[in-house]
Parts: C-alpha cells; structure tokens; sequence
C-alpha cells in the first residue's frame, strides 16, 4: 500500500488498515506501506514523522519510506491510499480501495473490499473481477 501521514483520505482509514493487515496474518498475507511524497514540500511526511505515526497506530507492517519515489513509479501508485494485492507468484490480483470510505471513515457494516478481496486470493489465487479504483490525495511527486 502506499500512504502518506498528512492526506485526510489516510487517515479516515488508518485504524481500519491496521485490523485488516493484522487479520490479514492470519491468513498468511503480509503488508507493507510505502509513502512516496516529497516531505520538502509536505514536512508532516517526514521519516521522523512516519516513524511517530507507526508507532503510535502500532502498524503491524514496515513503513518505507520512498525517496527517490522510484518504487511508487515502477508501481504506477497515484494516490494515497493506494493498495496493491498480490498472489504467492507475485502477480497483480487486487488493485482497488480498502473499503467505501472517502475523506471520511465510511460506516461500520462497510464491506472490507481490500480484506475481502486478499482472502480470496489466499484461498483461490484470484482477485475479485470487480475492484473499485482507490481515491485520496494524489502522490506529491518532486519537481
């Protein structure tokens, strides 16, 4: 996944990514994040601040960060949140949203498409044939 400390779309969901790649373990998945702006321009992304904030939310998975932004570019990753599922083989089966939240954190009883769709390719090794694109705050790519 690619997140950021500072967009508003992240943070509506931090919590609920954290439970999900905690159950996810469960299921044999593993998670990373990545975070991919430029903290020139955007200083609460800085490595100190990102160190704050896995701590804080006590992320069950690294948190890199990107400073060339050259992995967010070889992933085609354009926003944050932006969420990437892979197969044991490495292939792209999931490329969607965590779930129908937005700049707020959607309603309880929201499905967990990101979960949803991870465990589905544990137990079958595809994706789901329907993904709903990822929305946030665009990468903050240097100039």
């Amino acid at each position: 996944m690619f997140i950021c400390n500072h967009c508003p779309y992240v943070k509506a969901v931090r919590e609920r990514i954290v439970r999900d790649a905690r159950e996810l373990l469960g299921h044999g998945i593993r998670s990373v994040a990545v975070m991919s702006n430029d903290p020139a321009d955007y200083p609460e992304d800085s490595f100190d601040n990102m160190r704050r904030v896995a701590a804080q939310y006590d992320f069950p998975f690294p948190y890199l960060l990107d400073e060339t932004q050259a992995v967010a570019r070889a992933y085609g990753a354009v926003c944050t949140p932006d969420f990437f599922g892979y197969d044991a083989a490495l292939g792209l089966q999931y490329r969607g949203r965590l779930d129908a939240s937005r700049r707020e954190t959607a309603p309880a009883d929201a499905r967990r498409e990101l979960f949803e769709a991870m465990v589905q390719v544990a137990r079958t090794g595809r994706g789901p044939v329907q993904q709903v694109p990822s929305i946030g705050c665009s990468i903050k790519w240097r100039a």
